[in-house]
């Protein structure tokens, strides 16, 4: 397949393949969640099951010029109990996803997590990967970890890389430019991640991750731009055309998404992996169109 390289052809992809899955929506009330499902449905991939309060739900269905009996809507009052729900319809494959909607991350997250009815298979990491469409970038870029891991360890890391792979792979990317960021190129044994980075680099060159040319540490520029690879003088294989960021905390790489999209007009989509099944939890403040790619991301790595 040719390679994918914005979130528009992304969803066209999808389109082409004809696939369509159940989405089961955790209090499913909020105009923007209800706004990408509807397109999303629209355009043939996605079938949203609606879990929260009815009222509410078909209140914004009418809102949003949609008729509720084109939906399947099931009344739950409780947060807690809508998401303990959606999440045992995902397990026992009565749906295909998991999406957050009006609801706390945190109550989100539990149901997700429960040791024997959850989504996480035993002794799994759970990460994010997310990739980002910018209008000053000629590609897409997939960066990890932006809302799950705070301050990942070495096993974390390299599941953060083994998810980015398998992700980029879906988008035709055979062989991904990872870029292991952080301050400098520097390794420095103050900063614990570049110690991790080598490690990673040399499990790589050993085949103990799957095939990808991988490089840290590396800053942003030398990641992303040529013309700094080249003024620096760093040699690095990534030479900045980075398919994808690691990055060493939850803090560096979620503040590096939010400015790009506050102030870079990008766009993303995203979702959590090492679950069985994706699971799409972003803020309930994204934008419709944001939610809409996430959506459209979870049908193709379903």
């Amino acid at each position: 397949m040719d390679t994918i390289t914005s979130l528009d052809q992304m969803v066209e992809h999808i389109c082409e393949l004809k696939i369509n899955r159940k989405i089961a929506v955790t209090v499913a009330e909020d105009e923007n969640t209800i706004g990408a499902l509807i397109e999303a449905q629209e355009r043939g991939f996605a079938t949203p099951i609606l879990i929260g309060d009815k009222h509410k739900i078909k209140d914004v269905l009418i809102e949003e010029n949609a008729k509720p009996k084109h939906f399947q809507i099931i009344d739950v009052q409780d947060h807690l109990a809508a998401a303990k729900l959606a999440v045992k319809m995902v397990h026992d494959g009565k749906a295909d996803v998991l999406m957050k909607g009006l609801i706390s991350t945190d109550k989100f997250l539990r149901a997700v997590l429960d040791k024997e009815k959850g989504l996480l298979p035993k002794k799994g990491i759970m990460s994010y990967v997310c990739a980002l469409d910018l209008p000053q970038y000629d590609k897409l870029l997939f960066v990890s970890d932006t809302a799950v891991l705070p301050y990942p360890d070495l096993s974390e890391k390299i599941a953060m890389v083994k998810y980015t792979i398998q992700m980029t792979k879906k988008f035709g990317i055979e062989n991904p430019k990872i870029a292991l960021i952080g301050a400098s190129e520097k390794v420095n044994d103050k900063f614990h991640y570049s110690t991790d980075y080598t490690q990673i680099c040399k499990m790589v060159d050993r085949g103990q991750i799957p095939k990808c040319t991988i490089d840290g540490p590396l800053d942003v520029f030398l990641a992303c731009d040529i013309e700094s690879v080249r003024i620096k003088g760093v040699p690095t294989p990534i030479n900045g055309e980075a398919d994808a960021l690691i990055f060493p905390s939850l803090e560096s790489a979620n503040s590096f998404y939010k400015g790009l999209m506050l102030f870079g007009g990008g766009e993303l989509a995203g979702l959590i992996q090492g679950t069985i099944k994706p699971v799409i939890v972003m803020s309930r403040s994204e934008s419709q169109k944001s939610k809409f790619y996430c959506i459209a991301l979870s049908c193709l790595m379903a």
